[in-house]
């Protein structure tokens, strides 16, 4: 009996062993702020063919899930550990208990370990912490992604003046083409041949056929025989080219006029009566018209030109085409220019007129300041004693040490500078840190004095100096000055006007130094400064 014991405790043991060690759980900290995350994990090995699932839960416990992150598979001997985290938060303080949660390997469930994490209030020292009223409520930051409106507005100019020239170009080449024919027969057999290409009866547009096949033939007869054919009625039109045939003594059949009439009657029973002929009628139809055409051409009495006289008038007539091709290519191209230019000029004025001309300046023709207020900010730490700050650009070092007097520099142990642009551009940010050889306190007013005379001598002019108390969001105090000063451009001689803020802070033996200046006016630069200054944070001098 104690051997039979002992072999079910051992294999009870083994089972429990085995068990934990499939699924290990962990969490990144026990204790946490209001609202901070709480990072939990879960991790298994199993084998490639093995299928687990994490659960989807909202809550584990009393604990809110505020982000569940993909699963991070690593491959590892022929097997597979995966590690499924969860984000975790409460907002009332007090202690927790992350529950035991079942995960599920090839269908059999294991469960994680239940883990207690504790929840502390964020002390406030109203005595430190400077207290502010309430924003207004700010607009969503839309810029991300705001370049396609302006693709899309492109693509639609381009697209307009694209149909635009298109259109012109297809009208102009069609009446071009009517114009250049030889003789009213050439055009009128083109135009036939032209409307057998379109296939329009045999895609179920028989009105259209007909009205265009008959229009073909009204306009011959027109040209060729001078009668008014195209205002006229079937019965008109066949009174009055009778009439015609014999005035210019026209040998046409009876026939052939009764072919013509039989046609023109039959397009205005479909134009204006619906009428549906079959397809071999329609054929019979085109081919009536056709040899009406040719007939009436064949009968009319012909003028035998002189030979020169026949040179010299095809000569001046491909003179006269190729002059119309000129001007017509060229008032197509004017007219496509105008029309692209009306609507450039009409969505500028809209937008104008709708967001304002600094809207227009900014967004259509660029502004470098909204390009860095906008652009992807970066947090980072510089010199010792270290300035964390958040900046649009990265700041490169400088040095700075041989625009000090020699004095000055003979107080200073360390000295480390960082700056975007330079002293005469019309944006500039730089940080510099000083560690001094003796320990003592720092007149801060002498360090601004001094700082703001190194601005003078590399080129400030009239300088408006302001100062007062600065304290960051840790209550960290120190001093600011700012103001204006005007900046002479040596190239050509022209001033602008610069607004400058300056920061110092002291430590026992070191100094912190931020100064920033833009041109005065300049609303996306002014953010820019606002939130560089508001990102300020600063570490203990380091020995």
């Amino acid at each position: 009996m104690k051997i039979r014991l002992y072999l079910l405790f051992l294999l009870f043991t083994t089972f429990v062993f085995a068990q934990q060690k499939q699924v290990v759980t962990s969490i990144d900290t026990i204790k946490n702020k209001i609202g901070a995350e709480f990072k939990l994990s879960i991790k298994t090995t199993v084998d490639t063919s093995s299928k687990v699932i994490f659960p989807k839960l909202k809550n584990f416990g009393a604990l809110e899930v505020i982000q569940s992150y993909p699963i991070d598979t690593v491959k590892m001997d022929g097997r597979y550990e995966l590690v499924k985290k969860y984000g975790l938060t409460q907002f009332d303080s007090g202690r927790y208990v992350i529950p035991s949660i079942k995960i599920f390997i090839n269908s059999k469930p294991f469960m994680t370990d239940s883990l207690l994490v504790e929840v502390a209030n964020v002390k406030v020292d109203t005595l430190k912490q400077k207290m502010f009223d309430i924003k207004n409520i700010a607009p969503a930051d839309n810029s991300i992604g705001n370049w396609w409106k302006y693709l899309l507005i492109l693509a639609l100019i381009i697209g307009i003046g694209a149909f635009i020239y298109w259109y012109i170009k297809k009208h102009q080449k069609k009446k071009l083409e009517e114009e250049i024919f030889k003789t009213p027969i050439e055009k009128a057999t083109s135009l036939l041949n032209n409307l057998e290409k379109k296939e329009l009866w045999q895609k179920g547009e028989v009105k259209a056929y007909y009205s265009e096949l008959t229009d073909i033939a009204r306009n011959y007869i027109e040209e060729a025989i001078e009668i008014p054919a195209m205002e006229s009625t079937t019965s008109e039109l066949i009174q009055g080219l009778k009439a015609a045939s014999v005035k210019k003594k026209m040998t046409v059949s009876q026939e052939t006029i009764e072919n013509l009439e039989r046609v023109l009657k039959q397009a205005d029973l479909v134009k204006f009566a619906k009428s549906k002929p079959l397809d071999f009628e329609i054929t019979e139809d085109r081919n009536k018209i056709q040899k009406a055409i040719l007939t009436l051409d064949s009968s009319i009495p012909v003028e035998v030109p002189v030979e020169e006289d026949t040179l010299l008038n095809e000569a001046q007539r491909q003179k006269q085409i190729q002059i119309q091709l000129r001007k017509k290519r060229k008032k197509r191209i004017v007219l496509t220019i105008s029309s692209i230019a009306f609507i450039l000029v009409a969505t500028t004025t809209f937008f104008i007129v709708l967001k304002g001309f600094d809207f227009v300046k900014d967004n259509i023709f660029g502004n470098a300041s909204k390009e860095l207020l906008e652009g992807e900010w970066i947090k980072s730490e510089y010199g010792n004693p270290g300035i964390i700050i958040e900046t649009p650009k990265v700041l490169k070092r400088v040095d700075l040490t041989k625009t000090l007097p020699k004095d000055g520099m003979a107080l200073i142990k360390e000295m480390q500078s960082f700056a975007y642009g330079t002293i005469q551009d019309n944006f500039y940010i730089m940080i510099s840190t000083l560690k001094y050889k003796k320990e003592g306190e720092i007149d801060l007013a002498k360090s601004m004095d001094g700082a703001l005379q190194s601005l003078e001598s590399k080129g400030a002019k009239n300088m408006i100096v302001k100062q007062e108390d600065f304290e960051t969001k840790e209550g960290i105090k120190g001093l600011k000055a700012y103001g204006t000063f005007s900046k002479i451009n040596s190239a050509t001689q022209s001033s602008t006007k610069l607004y400058y803020e300056a920061l110092l802070f002291s430590q026992e033996g070191g100094l912190q130094q931020i100064i920033i200046f833009h041109e005065e006016g300049d609303d996306y630069a002014n953010q820019i400064s606002e939130r560089v200054l508001s990102s300020v944070e600063l570490k203990q001098l380091s020995k």
